[in-house]
């Protein structure tokens, strides 16, 4: 085998890089469950006595905890006090769950990455699905933390306005809202809050996802107006919704043309279906980028096989693109078709008959 020696050495220099970044998921998680980060947020310089007494933490694992925090840039060092700073900055990304920066969602969905490592090693070699109720609950909890910030930007103030129609229909009385696939109940409870003469059920096929979304919905003061039942994207119950909305889930299912279908059934004559889906071009070529790296590989952990595991098994992924949505939807019956808005991360369609 003939190669380029500088090459590997560059490569081999980019991956002691990539190692890192791997390396730092538990530790951000760690941060995170261990309220390490919002010990720090706004305090100023601390040294890992200081850390680890707000925090409740034994000081030996802390000050190693925050040597690697700052080799990976998330914290300043200061060599002379051997003090530390979490920076406001890093302060919205790491320790405040409001923020729409907020991030350590994500390192929970890494480590049900490194759970699922024997079920996929296996899906790999037969074909076989893995469905969403076979990971580990990281996954859930994830998957929720993950999506929540940026749900609570641009749901009500961007998404649903960009919507022809919607908005001031969601303001009239006995306004009927169906949220399908939606685990936990985020985007359900935040339109519930936005829109307080509408009704809305949320349905996921997962019943511990329905369970927790049941508890956050009395959390949030909103359920007498909100209820979660389990049930499946093709078998969802309820007639002449004004709106029915799909956040990030129409490319986990087997047979998204049999749900898109079944969403027009349900919907008034008038009304709008909501589908909102992670960012992506058509080409593979024009994915090959950070985003596209992450979200290609959230498929083929999750998405492929979770759609793998179901009746249809069409397996769009979750860079399906805009092309081969329109194609599902309207082979569900669907006429019309728009997008309707966009971010870095999602991108928002709205169909109707």
């Amino acid at each position: 085998m003939e190669y380029d020696v500088h090459k590997v050495e560059e490569f081999v220099g980019r991956m002691v890089g990539e190692f890192g970044a791997v390396a730092s998921a538990p530790l951000i998680a760690l941060g995170d469950r261990l309220g390490l980060y919002k010990a720090m947020a706004e305090r100023g310089w601390m040294d890992s006595k200081q850390v680890a007494e707000r925090a409740g933490l034994a000081e030996r694992y802390v000050r190693e905890w925050l040597a690697a925090q700052a080799a990976a840039g998330f914290l300043l060092y200061d060599p002379d006090t051997a003090c530390y700073q979490l920076e406001n900055e890093m302060a919205m990304c790491f320790a405040d769950e409001s923020s729409p920066a907020f991030l350590p969602g994500f390192a929970d969905c890494a480590e049900a990455m490194f759970r699922g490592l024997p079920k996929l090693e296996a899906a790999f070699r037969t074909g076989l699905g893995v469905g969403w109720h076979q990971h580990h609950p990281s996954l859930f909890r994830g998957t929720e933390r993950f999506f929540r910030p940026g749900y609570s930007v641009h749901l009500v103030n961007e998404w649903i306005p960009a919507l022809e129609g919607v908005e001031a229909t969601l303001r009239m009385p006995n306004a009927r809202i169906a949220d399908v696939g939606c685990g936990h109940g985020v985007s359900t409870i935040l339109m519930a809050q936005a829109y307080p003469n509408a009704t809305l059920v949320g349905f996921d096929y997962h019943e511990p996802s329905i369970q927790r979304a049941r508890e956050a919905a009395k959390e949030a003061g909103v359920a007498d107006r909100v209820s979660f039942e389990v049930a499946s994207a093709q078998q969802f119950p309820g007639t002449d919704y004004d709106v029915v909305a799909f956040f990030d889930c129409l490319h986990d299912m087997g047979d998204p043309t049999g749900a898109a279908a079944h969403v027009l059934g349900s919907l008034k004559r008038d009304g709008t279906w909501m589908i909102v889906e992670p960012f992506a071009n058509d080409r593979v070529e024009d994915n090959l980028n950070p985003i596209g790296r992450l979200f290609y590989s959230a498929s083929t952990m999750f998405c492929t096989g979770v759609s793998l595991s179901q009746e249809g098994a069409m397996a769009l992924g979750a860079q399906a693109g805009e092309a081969r949505l329109r194609q599902v939807v309207t082979a569900g019956g669907f006429t019309r078709f728009r997008r309707a808005a966009q971010t870095p991360f999602n991108l928002v369609f709205q169909a109707q008959a």
